[in-house]
């Protein structure tokens, strides 16, 4: 039997992949324990949802809703859940659960807890008009942004902001990949008076002139040298050949930081390209911390975000202007009521 209007909200799923989303109605759940059920206002459309929808991430629960950038209002409680008071406006964010008990969470890691979960990837997520989440992984939603604004600071703003703290107090900072990450980092960035050099996808003139209306120093292709030496280095593009590429822009004794959650293969490069004490880092997904100091901090600098809005029922043309670059800024996906 389909479950009724009333019982019912439209979801987008992913039953295998590589293959589109598809449009389903599901029965509306519960929260159980600890659990809250949120209607959702706003979902941005992250590059790690390509990931997993391409089957570049190879581990998901399917069949899976995508979605972690979500921005919605709390609807029901759970037994004991007392964080949030109905009708609050809360995010959601990647990290869905961690365990509390394994050797990193025990050392405030949990960012790599052996246990976790994760939202739009293990556990449904924000391409649908509700979700159940574990009220101890939701955040107060920032004060002053509309919901489709809000969305993309939930992940591209959380990982933009790990980022930037592994980059260290770099003066001249470079950023690889100018879409939903580096729009809002580089507003933090330029905020604590560091020089941003921007580099896109080759001929990309549209997203130059957009970082240096952000404040960059400097905005080119990705195959391009900087002016000047760069501090440090966030590559945000999933793509290999970067790495080698910000190593020779760095200084001696300078970081090049991995951002993404998938990278193409990184090719072969000599050994003096990394000599003088240079680093290479990833950042591997995000702390509540690093969400609570972000979503204070953001209002503050203030971060504006960029968005370009998409019905629900539009997830694939909205997850396909992201894969082929169409994107500038962030896509958010807006259910209808």
């Amino acid at each position: 039997m389909q479950p009724s209007d009333s019982d019912s909200y439209d979801a987008m799923v992913l039953t295998a992949p590589r293959r589109a989303l598809e449009s389903v109605k599901r029965t509306i759940p519960s929260p159980r324990a600890g659990e809250v059920l949120i209607r959702i206002l706003a979902c941005g459309v992250c590059r790690t949802d390509l990931h997993i929808i391409d089957g570049e991430l190879t581990t998901p629960e399917l069949p899976l809703v995508p979605g972690h950038e979500i921005i919605g209002t709390v609807e029901r409680l759970g037994e004991g859940a007392h964080r949030f008071a109905l009708g609050d406006r809360v995010g959601v964010g990647w990290l869905a659960f961690t365990c509390g008990k394994c050797s990193y969470c025990r050392a405030d890691r949990e960012n790599l807890c052996d246990n976790a979960r994760f939202t739009g990837y293990t556990v449904d997520g924000g391409y649908a008009k509700c979700a159940v989440v574990r009220e101890r992984y939701c955040f107060p939603a920032p004060a002053g942004y509309e919901a489709v604004d809000a969305a993309p600071l939930m992940c591209a703003g959380l990982i933009g902001y790990r980022s930037l703290v592994r980059a260290g107090e770099a003066k001249r900072l470079g950023i690889y990949g100018f879409g939903g990450a580096a729009h809002i980092i580089a507003q933090v960035a330029v905020s604590q008076r560091r020089e941003v050099y921007a580099f896109t996808r080759p001929g990309d003139h549209e997203g130059q002139a957009f970082a240096r209306e952000l404040g960059a120093a400097w905005a080119g292709d990705s195959g391009q040298a900087p002016p000047d030496e760069l501090d440090a280095a966030i590559i945000f593009a999933p793509v290999g050949a970067l790495v080698p590429a910000a190593l020779k822009a760095v200084r001696k004794g300078g970081t090049v930081v991995c951002g993404g959650i998938h990278m193409s293969d990184v090719p072969s490069f000599p050994y003096e390209l990394l000599w003088g004490e240079r680093s290479v880092c990833s950042v591997a997904n995000v702390t509540r911390r690093d969400a609570e100091e972000f979503l204070a901090l953001a209002p503050r600098v203030p971060v504006r975000t960029r968005v370009s809005t998409f019905a629900l029922a539009q997830a694939n043309e909205a997850l396909a202007a992201l894969r082929n670059g169409l994107v500038h800024g962030a896509a958010v996906l807006v259910p209808s009521e």
